[in-house]
Order: C-alpha cells, then sequence, then structure tokens
C-alpha cells in the first residue's frame, strides 16, 4: 500500500475528492486518575460527552451519515464494546440502524489506530464517513497496573526473552531506555519542569479551549483515611488538571525513583496515570462535498505506520516508526510543521527527539510545544485522538500545515500519524 502513495510535500498538500478529511477533532479535559474531577466518571460516560460534542461542532451534519464509530480503549471489561455501544445508542441523534460501533486496542495508541481503522473504511469504499474516538477511565480499570493477571505460565516463562518482556512493568522498560542510551535523571527532570511550563502556558492562554468538551458528572470528595467528605456533587469539567504551574527543578529532584531502587524515572518525569475520552471526525472529501460540508473541513489524514522494537526498551518506538512513516511519503523532518510525541516518560521522549534529530524542533517548540502527556496526562485508549486534536488546533494557532503524532506502545511498537491542517 506504502509504494502506491503520492510523495513529497507538495503531493501531501494537494487536495482530490479521494481525500480522507477531518471535519472535527475534540477531547474530554484529561484529569488525574483517583483524585481528579472526573475520577467518579465512566469510561463511556467521557465518550458520551466527547460524541456529543462532535455533533454539536457539525451541526450541519445528518448523524445518520455517521457510518461508523470505531473507539480506542485498553483497560475497561470486555475491551469496552457494549458499554460503548451502549453510550452511542443512548445519544438520540445516533440511529443505530444506520451507524455501528466497534472497539480497538493497540495499547497507547489505540485511538490512532481507531483513527485509521476509520480511514482504511473510508479509503476502501466501506463507508463514507465516521468516527475514531478512545476513552480510557485508570480510575475505574487500572488495578492491575495493566499488567494481565491470567496469563498461559508458559508464557511467562518462556525461554525466548521477548515474550516474557511484554508483561514488563513500564517503568522498568523506561529505566532500560535511559541505561541503554544514556539519558540522566537531570535531563529527564528538566524536560518535565519544562513539559509542565508548556502546558500552564496553554491552559492560562486558552489555547486548549478549542479542542475540549467540557464534562458533567459527579464528584464525591474523600479524605486520606478514605472517608467521604460532604456529598457527592455535580461538577463541571473544563480543564485539564495535572498540569503544575509552579514545578521546578528543586522539586523535581527531591522525588524518589518509582520503578527501582537506583533508577531514574520518577513520578514527576513520568505520565500520569489520567481519566479522558476524545473523537475526530472523518470523511471522504467528495462526501463532505456533497453534503454541503467543505466549510468544515479542518484537515485530512494522510496516513500511519506501525514498527516493532524489543519490548524491554518500548519506549522508543517512536524514533523507530517515524522514518518508517515519512519515508512511506517522501518527507524529511524539515516538512513537519509540528510534532505531537507523547510523553509516556522522559527517558523515551528525550531519546526519542534525539534519535530523530530534533533537538532543535524541541528549542523551538515544534514539538511538544504545548507541553505533553508529564504535564497533560495520559489515558491509554484516548491518548492517540488527544494528540491528534492538539495536533490541529496547534496547526491552526501557528498557521502549520502539517504534522506528525507518534507514541510509543507496550509489548513493544510505535506508531505514528501524518496529518495535514487546512483552511
Amino acid at each position: 500500500m506504502a509504494a502506491q502513495t503520492a510523495k513529497g510535500l507538495a503531493s501531501i498538500l494537494a487536495k482530490s475528492p479521494s481525500d480522507i478529511v477531518i471535519l472535527s477533532s475534540l477531547r474530554t479535559p484529561i484529569t488525574k486518575s483517583y483524585k481528579g474531577l472526573q475520577k467518579d466518571a465512566y469510561p463511556e460516560e467521557l465518550l458520551t460527552t466527547v460524541l456529543k460534542g462532535t455533533l454539536s461542532a457539525t451541526p450541519n451534519l445528518d448523524p445518520k451519515k455517521i457510518d461508523d464509530v470505531a473507539v480506542g480503549v485498553v483497560l475497561s471489561e470486555l475491551g469496552g464494546s457494549k458499554a460503548s455501544r451502549m453510550a452511542l445508542n443512548a445519544i438520540p441523534e445516533f440511529d443505530t440502524s444506520s451507524t455501528s460501533l466497534y472497539t480497538v486496542n493497540r495499547a497507547c495508541s489505540s485511538s490512532l489506530q481507531a483513527i485509521t481503522g476509520i480511514a482504511g473504511q473510508i479509503s476502501t469504499g466501506m463507508i463514507d464517513a465516521g468516527i475514531g474516538a478512545g476513552m480510557e477511565s485508570m480510575t475505574r480499570n487500572y488495578g492491575s497496573k495493566a499488567i494481565p493477571v491470567h496469563v498461559w505460565p508458559k508464557l511467562k516463562e518462556s525461554p525466548i526473552a521477548d515474550a516474557r518482556d511484554c508483561i514488563m512493568p513500564m517503568g522498568l522498560t523506561s529505566e532500560n531506555v535511559a541505561e541503554r542510551y544514556g539519558v540522566s535523571r537531570e535531563e529527564q527532570d528538566a524536560f518535565a519542569v519544562e513539559s509542565h511550563r508548556r502546558a500552564a502556558r496553554a491552559r492560562e492562554n486558552g489555547w486548549f479551549k478549542k479542542e475540549i468538551v467540557p464534562v458533567t458528572t459527579r464528584f464525591q470528595e474523600f479524605d486520606k483515611q478514605g472517608e467521604k467528605v460532604g456529598e457527592e456533587r455535580e461538577v463541571t469539567v473544563t480543564e485539564d488538571d495535572g498540569i503544575r504551574p509552579g514545578v521546578n527543578i528543586e522539586g523535581m529532584k527531591k522525588l524518589k525513583p518509582a520503578f527501582k531502587a537506583d533508577g531514574k524515572s520518577t513520578a514527576g518525569n513520568s505520565s500520569q496515570v489520567s481519566d479522558g475520552a476524545a473523537a475526530t471526525l472523518l470523511m471522504r472529501r467528495s462526501t463532505a462535498t456533497e453534503l454541503g460540508l467543505t466549510g468544515n473541513i479542518i484537515g485530512k489524514f494522510v496516513g500511519s505506520a506501525v514498527a516493532g522494537c524489543k519490548p524491554d526498551e518500548m519506549g522508543i518506538g517512536p524514533a523507530v516508526v517515524i522514518p518508517k512513516l515519512l519515508g512511506m511519503y517522501g518527507l524529511q523532518n524539515k516538512d513537519i510543521d509540528r510534532w505531537e510525541i507523547n510523553e509516556a516518560f522522559a527517558s523515551q521522549a528525550i531519546y526519542c527527539v534525539r534519535e530523530l534529530g530534533l533537538e532543535q524542533e524541541l528549542a523551538d517548540e515544534k514539538v511538544n510545544p504545548d507541553g505533553g502527556a508529564i504535564a497533560l496526562g495520559h489515558p491509554l485508549g484516548a491518548t492517540g485522538a488527544r494528540l491528534v486534536a492538539t495536533l490541529l488546533h496547534g496547526l491552526e494557532r501557528s498557521q502549520g500545515q502539517v504534522g506528525v503524532v507518534s507514541m510509543c506502545i507496550g509489548t513493544g511498537m510505535g506508531m505514528g500519524g501524518l496529518f495535514v491542517r487546512e483552511y
């Protein structure tokens, strides 16, 4: 398939009736698990909110024209399939006889995979329009730390390290990257502080507002002993709450290693455990034209790629997949106006930036200019679509055109997506 793609920047920017265009890309606030204002919300509740927001963002679209919805989810019971379908069916504007739904799990890239799946369905003529979404409540479903409880013992004891290491705790993979590729504790702490600084600036300036759909839900406060404080109350959540504007190097230095006694990864320089949802509405350009929706187009999906790596250093995934992705389309780093590289851990984000030759782009705030998962959080199933929303709205502010999102994936993979912002 890659051999048949148009190559070069001019080809990527050219418009065609067969393009897969984006009419909306939105997310809920991303909030801290266990403590944040969305801790009592169900993942499908967050999905409902962002799906409703998607319809509101395109009021001149008949929801019956949305053929299929793909939802990335990692932790929910039964893969979230029944709860997601219930959420869709509970929205009166959707017609369950014309709009279907499925869920997908490619760990941290699940909702980018959902977007890719919908795009593939459109490109092959299976559907004309669809939504690629993602949801996660790590508050409700992170009890096993994303490590399966019931696994065939022969795999857990396999003589093949790459099989055993698929269930290695993610924090240990971060330590491996730091040790193998020389990423210091000081560098990781500085990277984390900068992530918070950029995210705090974006929140203060209202830069996230256009991509966020407020969530109205319930919240019950508890004290440190687990006793209720006051009554459950209704809250409307409008902002990400994991950002720490005042964080500094001195504070970061005080944090103890989180995953091994002599390690370099801490709670401060690792991504936050979070709750959230996101959704992107895609359509064939010719369909948008037929429906009178060309004025709603904000961008287009160009393509995506996946690549494998060793499970015990899964964090290097973006450094492996991004060259593959750019090569598929004949692009170079200089052709990209904005990069959103998921900050699973500062160790792997720093390594990937170095390996990709993006140090100057990071300094120039073309890489994660509004912070990343260290400050914003990483709700596993929703992160891919969250990155796309931040990318497209961020490109609008800078009047950029071409952007890349990428993330590492537990068990040893990287995934990347190439997008164009249209005006």
